[in-house]
């Protein structure tokens, strides 16, 4: 501990809440003493005259440092990866008043089982990495799960030269370039709190430099989305295993209850339905934790077949403000938010489903124009050549019998279809079962049984969805009075499915929608 120093622990209401800025949870607050308290004996004068020579030899020791300390906190292997990552951690020293509203009070502590001369020696004037002990394929993030950001004593002439510099290199020792490249590797759930260090940290998690710098070194993290009651979304860090919740959308109830389809793209979640006398298209961004409305698409349509690839977005088929069955398409990109047309189908489908594999873009199943039954052919989409070619029979048998049985498919879900590293699977909801799709022989594969409580209404209400390389299965058990939710995963090996169950929670156990942003 340091000394003169006292720490207050609290606990604030969850930052993803709708009143917070922010979609993260909740975070524990280290809160220092912002006057050191004076020696028996020493005067005010004597303190201020000893701060430069204090500030000197420290920034001398700064200026020996080559590397960035690291250290391992001793805790077991058992623990829930919850505990074990995604912490971000300050130490605030003694300074003027002044220096609190650069907004260090938002911050989380991590305990560590050290000496307290050791937290001394780790953290002051310069980036602490924390990294902390579990198996390496429990994170993307090489290892860098804490992020230490300590402020040191400055004279009080100093703050406005303080603020100056930080505008341009956010953590002054280190300088702007080296800042960016730590920040890129902390857990995405942390920088709602690392915006609330000062405007310059907010300017940079907002301004979603960040994620494009991410998406191109290959650091993506996947979350999941969905909706089990009407205009509310929650998210879930498979990672770390927490829960987020979304503020309410504000819309009518029009749209509340008319049809409504989901995509997630890049940093956004875009959520498609229709109001009075249009369609419309709700924007949710990770990046200010708000609701927007007012995009518009060439051609407004519902019941498509959408995926996402990265920053950019594929919507094929559905149907017309007229209801008339589509063939077209058109490809959204989030960066510049623009839509473009792409060439249309071969044939016209609604109800269908989509997915991004090799590449390319797929659309499979669906009903056609004047055609009560699913059609069995599927579409692949090549982005190079921008050419559509047919697949027949890529839809897999429903219901224990063919693609094309005789159940109105009107009254079933499009098919409940993902991709993991570039495998296509699909759930069937009446048998209960996993199938993997043979890219050479056109034919699927039963791979073993879907988790207990997968519990649907012909495909409605349950959520198949690929959650980076492992498979997320949304839904739960039917209950009057309210219901539970379970999430389980599973990494395709060899082998049936063997599901974990990631989480679960009271909620309605109809999932309404779902998707998956990786960023």
């Amino acid at each position: 501990m340091l000394e003169g120093s006292y720490i207050i622990s609290r606990e604030l209401p969850a930052s993803c809440e709708q009143e917070g800025p922010w979609i993260y949870n909740t975070f524990r607050v280290v809160e220092r003493s912002s006057k050191r308290r004076l020696e028996d004996g020493e005067d005010v004068a004597s303190k201020k005259a000893a701060r430069p020579s204090d500030v000197q030899e420290r920034q001398e020791k700064m200026e020996g440092l080559h590397v960035l300390p690291v250290c391992q906190t001793d805790e077991p292997d058992d623990q829930p990866q919850a505990e074990d990552i995604c912490v971000l951690s300050a130490v605030q020293s003694d300074q003027p008043d002044q220096h609190q509203a650069t907004g260090l009070g938002g911050l989380s502590a991590v305990q560590t089982d050290q000496p307290d001369n050791q937290h001394q020696a780790v953290g002051l004037n310069s980036l602490s990495a924390v990294q902390i002990d579990q198996p390496d394929n429990q994170h993307p993030m090489a290892g860098l799960h804490v992020l230490a950001v300590a402020q040191t004593d400055q004279p009080d002439n100093q703050d406005q030269v303080e603020d100056k510099s930080d505008s341009s290199s956010l953590i002054n020792q280190l300088g702007r370039e080296l800042s960016i490249s730590c920040l890129l590797h902390c857990s995405r759930s942390d920088y709602g709190t690392i915006a609330s260090l000062n405007k310059s940290f907010q300017s940079v998690v907002q301004s979603g430099q960040l994620y494009k710098l991410r998406r191109k070194m290959g650091i993506v993290e996947h979350w999941v989305y969905f909706s089990c009651n009407l205009l509310e979304w929650e998210a879930f860090d498979p990672i770390c295993r927490r829960w987020m919740h979304l503020p309410r959308m504000n819309s009518n109830e029009c749209f509340m209850c008319s049809d409504k389809e989901s995509l997630a793209v890049g940093t956004e979640l875009l959520v498609f339905g229709k109001e009075i006398e249009s369609h419309v298209i709700y924007r949710y961004s990770i990046l200010t934790n708000k609701w927007t409305s007012g995009m518009k698409m060439n051609t407004p349509r519902c019941l498509f077949g959408s995926a996402s690839l990265g920053e950019i977005a594929i919507l094929a088929g559905g149907c017309d403000p007229a209801g008339n069955v589509l063939s077209s398409a058109e490809l959204y990109n989030s960066e510049t938010g623009t839509w473009i047309s792409i060439p249309s189908m071969n044939k016209a489908r609604k109800m269908c489903s989509g997915v991004f594999m090799d590449g390319k873009f797929y659309v499979i199943g669906g009903i056609g124009t004047g055609n009560t039954k699913m059609l069995t052919c599927g579409e692949v989409y090549d982005m190079e050549t921008r050419t559509w070619h047919v697949i027949p029979d890529m839809l897999p048998a429903r219901n224990g019998g063919t693609g094309g049985n005789e159940t109105s498919a009107a009254a079933e879900a499009p098919p409940l279809v993902a991709v993991a590293n570039d495998e296509l699977y699909a759930a069937d909801y009446a048998q209960k079962e996993v199938r993997k799709y043979d890219k050479e022989k056109n034919v699927w594969i039963t791979l073993g049984g879907l988790p207990e409580q997968a519990v649907s209404m012909n495909g409605w209400g349950l959520a198949f969805r690929a959650c980076g390389d492992r498979l997320i299965v949304i839904g739960g058990p039917r209950a009057l009075g309210g219901g539970m939710i379970e999430l389980n995963s599973w990494v395709p090996s060899e082998g049936p499915p063997q599901w974990d169950l990631l989480a679960k929670k009271p909620s309605g156990s109809f999932v309404y929608n779902c998707a998956v942003m990786g960023c």
